[in-house]
């Protein structure tokens, strides 16, 4: 009888240590689950990243096109072959040249809310 008693807690024991091993396994995989739906990689992070990647290529669009028109003025404004529409236009801009014959018109004041 008393042998019986020993083998039957044995089994309880047995049986109570795969449960909490089962447990803890699926705990894991319920954790691991929850990471690939809501984790920092996860599904719904990865709509976000496609978002910002679009926005940042639109910028990187951006940023090329003026590039693209800077490169375009320095090329204009090169000593050897210079564009004299360029160049008048920066000096009348950047020193206040006029001819004689022109009439400047003052920009009116903003108005005073």
């Amino acid at each position: 009888m008393n042998l019986a008693k020993k083998t039957l807690a044995k089994q309880n024991r047995a049986a109570r240590r795969e449960r909490l091993t089962q447990g803890l396994a699926l705990a894991a995989l319920l954790l691991m689950g929850g990471m690939a739906i809501a984790g920092p990689s996860g599904v719904f992070a990865w709509s976000d990243a496609s978002k910002a990647l679009a926005e940042r290529e639109a910028r990187i669009a951006k940023l090329q096109d003026q590039r693209a028109d800077l490169r375009q003025r320095v090329d204009a404004l090169d000593p050897d072959n210079a564009d004299p529409d360029m160049v008048v236009e920066m000096m009348r801009r950047n020193l206040n040249v006029v001819h004689p014959d022109e009439v400047i018109l003052p920009k009116p004041d903003a108005p005073a809310r």
